[in-house]
């Protein structure tokens, strides 16, 4: 199964829905995909018996996906990307675009980019994801980050001023 999600914030990722569109009509993908999609228009994806679709998922099942999913493409959010790196996923991100009206800015962009340094590709344009899907990248292997999420890092300074 491929997995691709979108994340869920208000601003639509329809660029991603027509990539996964021309993959399905190229016969590129011939196998289940779940797609988390948001509030994106997955019009285009409604005759496909290989899709099945979701606007929001709860965490655990998300993770119950990416689990089982042989590839995921994935929005370049950074919760989302620590996440299938701790797992262990096969994924790309591709990240949302403020050119595209996906998001109010290009901090997805620049999140992937710095991504790069740990082996996480990203695609920015069809050809490039295409190409993930014909040869997806193997299993994350690495550590992504070893600093504390900013949670736990508040949590300590807390503990040892109080």
């Amino acid at each position: 199964m491929i997995l691709m999600t979108l994340g869920t914030i208000p601003y639509q990722f329809d660029r991603a829905i027509i990539w996964l569109n021309i993959l399905l009509e190229k016969g590129l993908i011939s196998e289940p995909v779940f797609v988390q999609y948001g509030v994106s228009n997955i019009s285009l994806l409604k005759n496909y018996s290989l899709v099945s679709s979701e606007p929001i998922v709860d965490s655990k099942v998300l993770i119950s996906l990416m689990e089982n999913a042989r590839f995921v493409i994935s929005h370049a959010g950074q919760g989302s990307t620590r996440l299938l790196a701790s797992l262990g996923a096969s994924f790309v991100l591709l990240p949302r675009l403020k050119a595209c009206a996906e998001h109010i800015d290009d901090h997805q962009l620049g999140f992937a980019q710095a991504a790069e340094i740990y082996g996480i590709k990203h695609c920015l344009s069809f050809h490039a994801l295409e190409q993930a899907v014909l040869n997806p990248p193997a299993p994350f292997q690495a550590s992504l980050f070893d600093e504390p999420k900013l949670s736990q890092h508040l949590a300590s300074v807390y503990q040892e001023n109080f």
